[in-house]
């Protein structure tokens, strides 16, 4: 009986990874065809329009403002939700299986972050070594499936769980490092919700309706604190229930239920509204600035060396093993797909610059750099079997 139970949980378990896993695969395309998109709008006869759309005027702010701190809000929702799952029945849940994914992803920020750190030391542009710290999670997935069954399926959990933790990261470095006009009453008001909201998942309230009513509200508080009003729907997913992989439980009908909202709305969106980078005739010089070399030196070289070598002594260390069928090489390569920033190294890039010719040369650094580090990744993994 036990072992039946065990069994059916197990396949709940596989079977919302691999829903998660086929719906980012789909946005990481999906995301491409808009990036390209975007772009080519706004380098076209079409440009004005267009980029007068996304800085459209609603209730005091554009509609890219309410796209970045409010649509991402649900974005970093669902990063939270999925991040709740991994800890209680994922690749977390177990400590020598989450100590490999945490080393590194530690290794796959720290490193890149330090990289640009030392190219942009006592500089305006230092505040943007955060921007090559991010794994996005769609491309990433999307570059590992278009290998099929070359890799095995742990070292996808392995990625899964690395950029997830990656992105935890990312929202740490947000919440810390990019407040502006701190206000503590607004924000001892979200962090007052958000005890509240603890507080009825600790009485075990499972009605979901009453957290979505609250995290409305800690989004409005957090958005005038200061604080990145995104934070809230990561604060809003620690505080729904997840009692156990079943339908009934609060987080995963959320998280089941946001999934392909977030991959073919949501982040398209975002995409749409923040890739319309303009190609001048000297654009090729803004990727020769410290903070462009910092980034491309982040993602690229940084990601790859990081999450290799904390990936490395965790192991020579007896803190961890490497997955199942999975080998060096297979880590080397998923540390390049790891070089992908994309959705979050253009949200912290906004956060971190004002200057829009600083946010457009770190975009473009962005874009090339992960598209030549999803080449490479890809083209390691082409050439390894399982």
């Amino acid at each position: 009986m036990v072992a039946r139970v065990v069994r059916k949980n197990y396949k709940k378990i596989t079977g919302l990874f691999f829903d998660f896993f086929e719906s980012e695969k789909t946005s990481g395309v999906l995301l491409i065809v808009c990036t390209v998109f975007s772009i080519l709008m706004a380098n076209s006869s079409g440009r004005s329009l267009y980029i007068g759309t996304w800085h459209y005027e609603i209730l005091g702010h554009s509609l890219q403002y309410w796209i970045n701190d409010g649509l991402m809000a649900i974005f970093f929702l669902l990063i939270g939700l999925e991040i709740e799952r991994e800890i209680y029945v994922g690749e977390l849940s177990n400590r020598q299986n989450a100590l490999l994914p945490i080393a590194a992803a530690i290794g796959g920020m720290a490193t890149p972050a330090l990289f640009h750190f030392l190219l942009n030391r006592e500089t305006a542009t230092v505040h943007g070594a955060g921007i090559p710290m991010a794994t996005d999670i769609a491309f990433a997935l999307g570059i590992l499936s278009l290998v099929g069954n070359k890799v095995p399926t742990s070292l996808k959990v392995f990625l899964a769980a690395l950029a997830i933790i990656d992105d935890l990261g990312a929202i740490i470095v947000i919440a810390v490092f990019y407040v502006a006009d701190f206000s503590l009453i607004y924000f001892t008001l979200a962090l007052a919700i958000f005890g509240l909201l603890l507080l009825l998942n600790r009485c075990n309230i499972n009605r979901l309706s009453v957290y979505l009513i609250l995290g409305g509200i800690m989004w409005f508080f957090m958005l005038k604190s200061g604080v990145h009003a995104t934070i809230a729907g990561v604060l809003l997913a620690f505080a729904i229930p997840f009692r156990q992989i079943r339908n009934n439980s609060p987080s995963y009908r959320l998280q089941h239920f946001l999934h392909k909202p977030v991959a073919f709305f949501i982040m398209p969106i975002f995409a749409l509204a923040n890739t319309g980078i303009t190609l001048t005739g000297n654009w090729a010089e803004g990727l020769a600035t410290s903070n462009s070399l910092g980034i491309i030196a982040g993602l690229l070289g940084g990601k790859p060396l990081g999450i290799f070598l904390f990936s490395y002594l965790s192991v020579k260390a007896g803190l961890s093993k490497l997955p199942n069928r999975v080998g060096w090489k297979h880590i080397i390569s998923v540390g390049f797909l790891g070089g992908i920033g994309f959705t979050m190294s253009i949200f912290i890039t906004l956060l971190a610059f004002g200057d829009s010719t600083v946010v457009e040369s770190s975009k473009l650094s962005i874009l090339l750099t992960s598209v030549l580090s999803g080449t490479i990744g890809f083209m390691l993994l082409s050439r390894q079997s399982t």
